[in-house]
């Protein structure tokens, strides 16, 4: 039963106060029709929104079943008014985009009613007021009487204690207000209907009961409900409850439930809005674009930055198969010289800037240059940790590696014959030279004999120029190239190289050490400098060539080409290093510079044979192999056992003193010999002089030597025997003096300079040096000319090497070997190495390859856990070339990117604010739905979730247009980018990840920008929100 409690209303606006209630007491009974009748503006509508708990009371008290409600929260009132009250309203109140079935259903969806429990009591309602047949029309198809017949349907669906109509004929014809009155009538019978009416016949026709107010007060009831009847109805009640009780307590097992608190789920909200949306299809398809259109900035630039990192890791990928990873056993560390470099003239300013000042950026440059220092690499040691750990199967490191190859110091001397019938070698690096010199000295002959001498003076020094830069480039020419063996045992070619390249004349691969391939270009094209190295042109070919360019003329077009049966019929002989020596006597002597002897060394060389012709695939972006001739390991591994096999290296390991290709002895440590050590090796090394013209040179280098006291102490004579500031001027001068003679054309200011740069100790000791040297030069000069032929014979001098011999001290004869003895120019190891005899476990260099970056980054890790575990003398250095230029390019590309990114980022957020401005339009447009939807139990929170939900709808629909729009405009830049950079592979690609996250991002951010539309839609007066048209 509700009873009202002397409740008073007050409306406050400014210093106006309005008392719509004035101390209202009324009783209900459970089941009456209730008109309230009164003038306009007498309180008859406040007191049915106070019964409805639409609007509060100022004071006083509202008691539901005896409860009072003075305690009761927002969330309480919306219990009550979606469980007990049903609400049907003069202008029906009715949401216009949905249909009659989902108006009159939205009361259960918030009680939490299944679907189909929902939609059958819906249906119930609607059929109950005569409207069965019309469930799935939309407000606006039907007439007045049927939209007020919907608005009780929807009352009546919740099964609600009480209904509430406020005018609900008002708008309606005389018949059609009697049907809705039929309807009211009919409710009343099970339950409390409370009419506000300005009608008094249909009041007294229809209702049990009529209260008259007038200015806020209760001024007639025509059947009221007093105390003494309350508690009469109580007691029937509670014997009813009694009754009822008995029939419960058969399921006494059940536990009573709690009435639910409406709650409108998620997808309600969504379906609302979505509905909603539809019905304004012009506006949201513009707000939707208007949002993506940051989106789509953000994309393309997403597209086209990751199109460009792809191309580039797609050309870093390409790159490894060139420009592996490469260890070698003499490496200087170019990374720190690169930073060392870019680090000068960094310095702190040291001066004012009134005036112009020198930077000294040489000196800078030197002084790093004299900082780099080569470091040595243990590559025998990691050869053996490398192996052992590529043989683990399934281990990390050998997956990573696709292919290991290891360079030996080590040249190929590979011979044929040219057309001519000529023995030449097949290095095109040996011929490019002689090609070039042919060319400059045919060139200067034509300048001299057209030009006079001063302008062929002029012309020689770029042909020298030319010359030079030739010889460095031909450094690079190399005609036989190893191929990259497997990863696997017994796997002589890396799969890499075959699948990079095709057999195209029907021959087969290398499985021998004496088969190579010949590779030529994707055009079957091979140069005209290699064609000579292979024999297949002539010497005339080649001055036809030289001539033409001297003379600056162009030769008719040459089309001459060779079958592959021609290519495959080419002999190619390879010399062992160690077959070029034949022994004279207790030396070897190198024979293949003799052409006379050249045929037998070629008759008796390795017959090398071509397997086939290769090529690379149409589909092949790298090129691994130069063209050429390529060959095996197993050639690599025969010629260095060969080698080791032979008459003079046998020799040359069995003597480790003396060098027998010159006779010399090997220079040994002289720091770690004492005095009488190397004494005693001088007078063995002079006995063993046989001829008196040796010893007479040796006689005469003895002279030569100077004491270093004695130099020394002639030394200070000039400069003194320690630095002297005054003196500082004559070292100076010492110093440019020395160095003008070596270099006439330098600088005296730029030597100027690093002289004030410069302490006196450390002009001091340059200056003695230098003094030092010309002492010792002048000495030398001396000497040889005071024992020159002209003033003895050979035999003279002999005589007095004895005789020095017998005369001098240990001291001296230590000197004499420091400075007279002859040694070998080259080291023991480095005689065994030009013989070809090669330790196969100590190669010059390890080139490992990787098929992706990512499997780098697992052999760089692997190397740097190698360092980690092993001694300062067996780590490992080495130079990442290819990964620091390209990740540098990488790192800029993503700086641009970002840079890119924040710049439209901007206008995301513009375009958020917007969408914020049209969902707080919605909000204002819609007003009426949240006064329909807090009547009937929305909460606040349901309210906001409804225009959270609009918002994340608007948010999908910019974010999937900007993804979409996105990916068709990739079409024509695509196509853009090919024509202006001519490469295929540079795409604007959006990742599906990259494209989903845009999404999110702009869901998020239109979520974002609606939250204050939201909560400002979810603080709206639900009164007030039902008056809004």
């Amino acid at each position: 039963m509700i009873q009202i409690k002397e409740i008073t209303k007050t409306y406050i606006t400014g210093e106006t106060e309005v008392h719509a209630l004035k101390g209202v007491s009324i009783n209900f009974r459970n089941s009456e029709f209730v008109s309230i009748l009164g003038p306009s503006g007498c309180g008859k509508t406040t007191l049915l929104n106070i019964i409805g708990g639409l609007d509060k009371y100022t004071d006083g008290d509202l008691l539901i079943n005896g409860v009072s409600t003075k305690e009761y929260k927002d969330r309480d009132w919306d219990t009550y008014r979606n469980h007990s009250v049903g609400f049907v309203f003069q202008s029906y109140n009715l949401i216009p985009h949905q249909t009659v079935l989902q108006n009159v259903e939205l009361a259960l969806t918030l009680s939490g009613v299944s679907k189909a429990d929902r939609r059958a009591r819906a249906i119930a309602a609607l059929e109950q007021v005569g409207l069965g047949d019309q469930i799935h029309k939309k407000p606006n198809a039907m007439s007045g009487g049927q939209m007020q017949r919907v608005a009780i349907a929807r009352a009546l669906v919740n099964n609600p204690d009480i209904i509430l109509a406020d005018e609900p004929t008002g708008a309606l014809d005389t018949e059609t207000s009697v049907q809705v009155m039929e309807i009211l009538k009919n409710v009343s019978k099970e339950r409390l209907v409370v009419m506000v009416t300005h009608n008094p016949e249909l009041a007294e026709h229809y209702s049990t009961r009529i209260i008259r107010m007038l200015d806020g007060n209760i001024v007639d009831d025509s059947k009221p409900y007093t105390e003494e009847s309350y508690k009469r109805a109580e007691k029937k009640e509670i014997k009813k409850e009694e009754r009822a009780q008995e029939v419960i307590a058969e399921e006494s097992s059940k536990k009573p439930k709690k009435t639910r608190k409406p709650t409108m789920s998620f997808w309600t909200a969504f379906k609302l809005s979505l509905k909603n949306l539809f019905t304004k299809k012009g506006r949201t398809t513009l707000t939707s674009f208007a949002g993506s259109i940051g989106i789509i900035g953000i994309a393309l630039i997403l597209a086209v930055s990751q199109g460009t990192t792809g191309y580039i890791n797609h050309v870093q990928e390409t790159t490894l198969a060139s420009y592996p990873l490469t260890l070698e056993a003499t490496t200087v560390d170019l990374t720190s010289l690169m930073t060392s470099f870019m680090n000068i003239s960094k310095g702190e300013l040291t001066h004012d800037k009134d005036a112009i000042y020198k930077d000294p950026v040489i000196s800078e440059m030197v002084e790093a240059l004299s900082k780099v220092e080569a470091s040595t690499n243990d590559l025998k040691a990691f050869k053996k940790h490398l192996e052992t750990e590529v043989a683990k199967e399934g281990s990390e490191l050998r997956s990573a590696i696709s292919g290991i190859q290891y360079r030996y110091n080590m040249e190929l001397a590979v011979y044929t014959k040219n057309q001519d019938g000529q023995i030449i070698k097949s290095d095109t690096g040996k011929l490019f030279g002689e090609m070039m010199g042919d060319f400059m000295i045919k060139s200067m002959s034509k300048n001299n004999g057209s030009s006079s001498s001063s302008s062929s003076s002029s012309t020689s020094s770029p042909i020298s120029s030319s010359m030079s830069g030739a010889s460095s480039g031909a450094m690079g020419l190399n005609l036989w190239q190893e191929m990259i063996p497997g990863i696997n045992d017994n796997e002589l070619i890396n799969p890499m190289i075959m699948e990079q390249y095709e057999i195209i004349d029907g021959g087969k691969w290398p499985t021998k050490y004496n088969e190579v391939v010949l590779v030529v270009n994707e055009n079957n094209e091979l140069d005209d400098l290699t064609l000579y190295a292979l024999g297949l042109l002539s010497k005339d070919d080649i001055d036809a060539i030289i001539d033409a360019a001297v003379e600056g003329k162009t030769l008719p077009e040459d089309n001459k080409k060779w079958t592959y049966d021609e290519i495959k019929e080419l002999t190619f002989k390879s010399i062992l290093p160690s077959d070029c020596y034949q022994r004279s006597g207790e030396i070897f002597v190198d024979i293949s510079n003799y052409e006379s002897l050249l045929q037998p060394l070629y008759d008796k060389a390795i017959d090398i044979k071509v397997t086939g012709v290769v090529r690379p695939k149409k589909d092949s972006d790298a090129s691994i192999l130069n063209s050429g001739l390529g060959y095996t390991s197993l050639l690599t591994e025969y010629v260095i056992n060969k080698s080791r096999e032979s008459e003079v290296v046998q020799a040359q390991m069995a003597n480790k003193d003396i060098n027998i290709v010159t006779g010399e002895p090997f220079r040994p440590n002289m720091d770690a010999m004492s005095v009488e050590e190397k004494s005693a090796e001088f007078k063995k090394y002079v006995s063993k002089l046989v001829t008196t013209s040796a010893k007479a040179k040796t006689y005469v280098d003895i002279m030569c030597v100077i004491d270093p006291d004695v130099l020394d102490a002639q030394a200070k004579m000039q400069l003194g025997d320690a630095p002297d500031e005054s003196k500082k001027q004559i070292y100076q001068q010492t110093i440019m003096y020395a160095v003008q003679a070596q270099m006439p054309d330098v600088d005296p200011v730029v030597l100027q300079g690093y002289f004030n740069d410069m302490s006196t100790a450390e002009l001091y000791g340059y200056a003695l040096g230098i003094t030092k040297a010309g002492i010792q030069a002048q000495h030398i000069s001396k000497m040889k000319q005071d024992y020159s032929s002209e003033n003895y014979t050979d035999a003279q001098l002999s005589e007095m090497l004895d005789q020095h011999m017998q005369d001098a001290n240990e001291k001296q004869c230590a000197q004499y070997y420091d400075e007279v003895t002859q040694f070998s120019k080259k080291s023991y190891e480095e005689v065994l190495v030009s013989l070809g005899c090669l330790d196969v476990d100590d190669p010059m260099a390890i080139d490992i390859y990787a098929s992706s970056f990512e499997n780098k980054d697992i052999i760089v890790d692997a190397i740097n856990s190698y360092n980690a575990n092993v001694g300062e003398e067996q780590r490992i250095s080495y130079t990442d070339y290819i990964g620091l230029l390209l990740s540098s390019v990488t790192t800029i590309i993503n700086a641009i990117t970002y840079v890119l990114i924040a710049f439209v980022a901007i206008s995301l957020i513009v375009s958020s604010i917007m969408i914020g401005v049209i969902t707080l339009i919605s909000v204002q447009e819609r007003t009426k739905e949240i006064g329909i939807l807090r009547a009937i139990g929305a909460s606040k929170r349901d309210v906001s979730s409804m225009f959270n939900a609009e918002t994340l709808i608007i948010g999908f629909a910019s974010g999937m247009t900007g993804v979409l729009v996105t990916y068709l405009l990739c079409i024509p830049i695509n196509i853009i980018l090919k024509a202006l950079t001519g490469i295929a592979q540079l795409k604007a690609v959006l990742p599906i990840g990259a494209a989903v996250i845009l999404v999110l991002i702009s869901m998020f951010l239109t979520l974002i920008s609606g939250l204050i539309p939201s909560r400002s839609a979810s603080k709206k007066d639900p009164v007030v929100a039902l008056r809004t048209e």
